[in-house]
């Protein structure tokens, strides 16, 4: 996947080959400023990424590197096993034992790692890929030592019994099902490319493995494979953030030094994918397939090898921009495709890179396999130019300089190098090594792996009668045998609470610090808020403007979302292929896109190429084309997207809520547009849109990371400062929330659906209100995080689905809560009802302080999260000014969330959000659950799919 070059390379000012200090205070000579010339990326010394490694005598490698400018330390460890080491006929074993890794230990009771993380503000999640399964914490420094402890403890002393074990492996397969099965394009990327790339490997075996292996593990399976895997053998631990380096190499003698190896080995697994003997091309169907899709796919190398670099280059001339060769070709000038991508993927032992087309309306597969192929050749048959390679290259590198903002971003990076080459220097090698990728290297790579002899190309259709669903493959043999595992041992369990290691206490806070935040204004009524920062040489603007789908005029849904999109799509003097080619020239990210309220553009660059980001940022702003042919092809994406979207349960009920609690007022009209409206928005209507609503007073620009508010105020000026908006400013639209509407529960019927969305939904509050904050602490009480309420329920307790949550939902007007999940058809109305009496709950019983203490820190860890990322606190930054809320809010912001009693929330759930107003949206195949939800309630709405029709608050 692409985020493993980023996951991979060093972060520094260095990176760019270029200096990049803080702005000085003087003025920018902007204007003067020419776009860069396009150069080859010049080669760097890439410095260390800075951890230090000793090995204790049990064989674990321990990394570790101080960072004294955070408040927060990531705790990761990563095992060497992954889903290739999954069992024959236990596919899917290593991810389904990752989520019991959070369980109970000898010492510690079921979901303590929530406890210790997300109850303190921290968080903690897990993935498992081809060769590794890795766990990572990040957490308030002065709580480390108790997050080695949990670590220790569940490497040396897991305990899973039957019932935690079924609960588990219930919630996997509800994972499976969101992932693979409600997906209109899961089955292909998930299930189908893998087995179709690979002859031999285990990676041919998806990583979430089936529902039948799934089926077929038990519990002295997970037992044995714990006992094979989970060792301080084949085990990295990676410390980073802030911390006394000697105090961490004590608690790490203290804590992992004791655990002991199995005299066991771990079983071989060496798998050498043999050459492909010829092209292979093979058809698959699956149900709810909107648009068809293409895949072209060869084999290639394995991480280490030294022809990487190169191919990642190669991948970036392909597909990433808006200027890469399928991008231009498929979808820009041919418009047969609506989306295209590619991929590739290096693990341990083998490699692969995949080009795909998810076809355009009215366009088939074969020209989507002819298209692909026609720019494939081009790879091999011509060198691409230095001006492409550059472009990749600088593209590569901005994009690495963005991933290492955090401790645990760079933790990540080190641990896949450990992973993938056995040691760290891939790590703090990888820019240099894309920044030393020649012309002829792409070419030559491209000759030696993408040819046509080498080549799988994959059809994916809709299925139907004559072409039923295809069949997952199954009884796929593997590298491993479950009698290769371990013995089991004796099963450990939890100790009586008197007999238990001590937790250890929490160390001394250490508190995050807010920036002050300049404000000012430029002379035609434009706001400028600076939030300066210390830390890499990134920084990002927002410009924020009254403009969201709220003001789309009467019958014109999208005018706002399509207004935003085709900013970047032409100027006055830059057409749409000549701002790509600029923005990847300078390792930029600029975009816009429309909320409900208000529109947004952004960028965001390393130092030394921000002041012609912005200047570009403001040419998009002030001079857009609103060309007749580039909206035509925004109309033609953006109805292909609608498609998709409406095949998916979770995108329609998200669609559908707007009307059923704004009914026909302007917030219940679906931002995007719908299939209806979107043909008939013209030029005239979104230039005058822009004429109307983008107007230097009515907006805000907001700035932080590397840069002064001096130099911001330059930098303003230069770029913003003529900015003039003609006649006056219309009148801001009236009651945009409407009447309240009577509660509704209304099923769309979508046969065939691989899973069930489920949302609850009521009209709420704006973001102004004085409840919002006893409704922002109750929210996250009940759907904010692994440990609220609705997941304990739903996911933790039931196993009935991958995860539930809600949001508060806050507008400038009032708002909409929502209360979700996805489930298996056959459990919706269960869940349903689980949904509403949690709802119910919080506004007739107070919380305890006990349950509001962990809720408080997730929001105040959440919003210290924020403040670590240029964007994040841009954000922040930008939020409070949309709602003309005073930047003071951002210090106060902990105390506020921590002055909130359990009897404010019970009284603002019961005033603001009670569950008699609570509307039901189930989006799924009502065949399997109708009936019992019509027993319960009598009065519910059924509308097929087909039938659905959101320009209406009354759906049909």
């Amino acid at each position: 996947m692409k985020f493993r070059l980023t996951a991979t390379v060093a972060a520094s000012a260095i990176l760019l080959g270029l200096a990049a200090p803080a702005f000085a205070a003087h003025a920018f000579d902007v204007a003067a400023a020419p776009a860069p010339d396009v150069q080859a990326a010049q080669g760097v010394t890439v410095p260390p990424l800075g951890f230090t490694r000793r090995v204790l005598p049990n064989g674990l490698e321990v990394y570790s590197a101080r960072d004294a400018n955070t408040s927060n330390v990531t705790v990761q460890v990563w095992y060497k096993v992954g889903s290739k080491d999954d069992p024959s006929g236990r596919s899917g074993f290593a991810h389904l034992f990752e989520h019991l890794m959070f369980k109970a230990t000898r010492n510690l009771p079921s979901e303590s790692f929530d406890r210790l993380t997300e109850d303190v503000g921290g968080g903690n999640n897990a993935f498992t890929a081809d060769d590794v399964t890795a766990y990572h914490e990040t957490i308030p420094a002065n709580h480390l030592q108790r997050l080695l402890f949990a670590e220790a403890d569940r490497m040396g002393s897991l305990v899973v019994d039957e019932p935690t074990f079924i609960s588990e492996r219930d919630v996997v397969k509800e994972e499976y099902r969101q992932r693979i099965l409600a997906s209109p394009y899961g089955r292909l990327f998930g299930l189908f490319v893998p087995e179709t790339i690979y002859q031999d490997s285990p990676y041919r075996r998806p990583g979430i493995g089936s529902i039948q292996e799934l089926e077929a593990s038990s519990l002295d399976d997970v037992r044995r494979f714990h006992a094979t895997y989970y060792r301080p053998d084949n085990a990295y631990l990676i410390v980073a953030g802030n911390f006394d380096q000697a105090q961490l190499n004590q608690w790490v003698d203290q804590y992992f030094a004791p655990l002991k190896n199995p005299s066991t080995p771990i079983p071989a697994n060496a798998v050498v994918e043999p050459e492909p003997t010829g092209p292979k091309s093979v058809t698959f169907y699956a149900p709810n397939v909107p648009l068809p899709a293409v895949v072209v796919a060869w084999p290639t190398v394995k991480y280490a090898d030294a022809d990487r670099a190169a191919l990642e280059v190669l991948d970036g001339v392909l597909s990433t921009g808006e200027s890469s060769r399928l991008y231009r070709a498929l979808v820009y000038d041919k418009q047969i495709a609506n989306s295209i991508g590619s991929s590739p993927d290096f693990a341990q032992q083998a490699g692969n890179l995949t080009a795909y087309a998810i076809m355009a309306d009215g366009h088939d597969a074969d020209e989507g396999i002819a298209a692909l192929n026609e720019e494939i050749a081009r790879l091999r048959d011509q060198p691409i130019t230095a001006a492409e390679l550059a472009e990749a290259q600088n593209e590569l590198v901005a994009s690495a300089l963005r991933s290492r903002e955090t401790v645990e971003d760079r933790a990540q990076a080190l641990g896949f190098s450990l992973i993938n080459t056995g040691g760290a220097a891939a790590a703090d090698q990888a820019v240099a090594q894309i920044q030393a990728v020649t012309v002829a290297d792409v070419q030559r790579v491209a000759r030696k792996y993408l040819t046509p002899q080498r080549q799988s190309t994959i059809t994916y259709l809709a299925a139907d009668a004559a072409h039923p669903p295809s069949v997952q493959k199954m009884n796929v043999d593997a590298p491993v045998k479950v009698a290769d595992l371990a013995p089991a041992g004796e099963p450990v369990a939890l100790l009586p609470e008197g007999q238990r290691a001590a937790l250890p206490q929490a160390g001394p806070d250490v508190a995050p610090a807010t920036p002050v935040v300049a404000d000012f204004r430029l002379d035609n009524g434009l706001r400028v808020l600076v939030a300066p920062t210390q830390g890499l040489p990134l920084v990002s603007a927002r410009l924020n403007l009254k403009a969201g789908s709220v003001n789309d005029p009467s019958g014109k849904a999208g005018v706002a979302a399509l207004t935003a999109a085709l900013l970047t799509q032409g100027t006055t003097t830059r057409s749409a292929p000549e701002i790509a080619t600029q923005i990847e020239q300078l390792g930029a990210a600029v975009g816009a896109g429309a909320g409900v309220d208000f529109a947004n553009v952004y960028a965001n660059a390393p130092a030394n190429a921000f002041p012609q980001t912005v200047a570009l940022m403001a040419d998009l702003v002030k001079h857009p084309a609103f060309a007749a042919e580039e909206l035509e092809r925004q109309q033609a994406q953006t109805l292909d997207g609608l498609r998709v979207a409406l095949s998916q349960p979770g995108a329609i009920a998200g669609q559908t809520v707007g009307r059923v609690v704004y009914g026909d007022a302007p917030y219940g009209s679906p931002g995007s547009g719908t299939l209806q409206t979107v043909p008939t928005i013209t030029p005239a209507d979104v230039a005058a849109f822009h004429a109307a609503r983008y107007r230097p007073s009515d907006a805000t620009l907001v700035f932080s990371g590397d840069i002064t508010p001096d130099a911001a105020r330059a930098l303003a000026q230069q770029t913003f400062g003529d900015w003039r908006a003609s006649g006056a400013a219309p009148a801001a639209v009236a009651d945009p929330a409407g009447q309240a509407q009577a509660p509704r529960i209304v099923v769309v019927n979508q046969p065939g659906a691989g899973q069930a969305a489920v949302v609850a939904a009521i009209r709420g509050v704006p973001r102004t209100d004085a409840d919002y904050f006893p409704l922002l602490v109750g929210n996250t009480l009940l759907g904010g995080g692994f440990s609220s309420r609705l997941n304990q329920e739903i996911r933790i307790k039931r196993g009935l689905s991958y995860g539930a949550g809600s949001s508060l939902g806050a507008r400038a007007d009032a708002g909409v809560f929502t209360a979700s999940t996805q489930t298996k058809n056959e459990t919706a109305d269960e869940v349903a009802d689980l949904i509403l009496a949690e709802i119910a709950r919080l506004g007739s019983e107070p919380a305890t302080q006990a349950d509001l203490a962990p809720r408080r820190a997730v929001l105040i860890g959440g919003f210290g999260d924020s403040l670590e990322t240029v964007d994040g606190l841009g954000s922040l930054v930008a939020n409070l000014a949309l709602y003309d809320l005073p930047m003071s809010d951002l210090a106060d912001y902990a105390g506020r969330v921590r002055a909130v009693t359990p009897e404010q929330i019970e009284t603002a759930f019961a005033r603001h959000l009670p569950v008699n107003q609570a509307s039901l949206v189930i989006v799924g195949d009502g065949s399997l659950f109708l009936d019992d939800l019509r027993a319960k309630h009598p009065n519910l709405e059924v509308i097929q799919l087909e039938n659905l029709n959101l320009g209406s608050g009354a759906l049909k």
